[in-house]
């Protein structure tokens, strides 16, 4: 941060989100041909984000926890919804669903401009989870989609974004991705 800017406004400057398709191709393809294991291309995915986990799909620069947690107690703007929409895809209504967001206290918000603490949360929470997916999915953000929209045995019939919509759900939905991702399927 620069020491002429305030905290403040070093936490609210919006910055440029680079979706994750477009992200392979920051490499060159002799870069591509040697980055051969999923883990390897998950790595440099990553080292080309701007933001960690959760925080680039919302567009917020905050890179240190807390300064993250600064940001939810006073509450996300409310661009970070609409952002996290323009980017998965999901429409604002399904995501102020999972959210548990009734459709005229969104309207409120969109007025206000700013997400009650606990909702930012909750945001923050369904973010986080999409990145995830995006990553399982290998940068495919259709697929991730498909995955978080679709019913899951695992989760009692019930879609990822449903499950998630407690803390309880949300840690067993990351455990379901994380045992795709590691080949475990029971």
């Amino acid at each position: 941060m620069s020491g002429m800017r305030s905290v403040a406004e070093s936490l609210e400057t919006e910055v440029a989100v680079v979706p994750w398709a477009q992200c392979w191709s920051l490499f060159s393809p002799e870069v591509t041909e040697t980055l051969r294991t999923k883990q390897e291309r998950r790595e440099a995915i990553r080292e080309q984000t701007i933001t960690p986990s959760g925080r680039k799909n919302l567009s917020l620069t905050a890179t240190r926890t807390d300064d993250l947690v600064r940001l939810v107690k006073r509450g996300l703007s409310y661009k970070a919804l609409i952002s996290l929409s323009a980017v998965s895809g999901l429409a604002v209504a399904t995501l102020a669903s999972v959210l548990g967001v009734p459709e005229r206290t969104l309207a409120r918000r969109k007025a206000a401009g700013r997400l009650a603490p606990d909702e930012s949360e909750r945001l923050l929470r369904v973010s986080s989870l999409f990145e995830k997916a995006v990553e399982l999915f290998e940068g495919d953000v259709a697929g991730a989609v498909t995955w978080l929209t679709s019913p899951k045995k695992a989760l009692g019939n019930l879609t990822p974004l449903e499950y998630s919509r407690t803390e309880v759900g949300a840690r067993e939905v990351e455990d379901l991705i994380g045992r795709l991702e590691h080949g475990v399927f029971a």
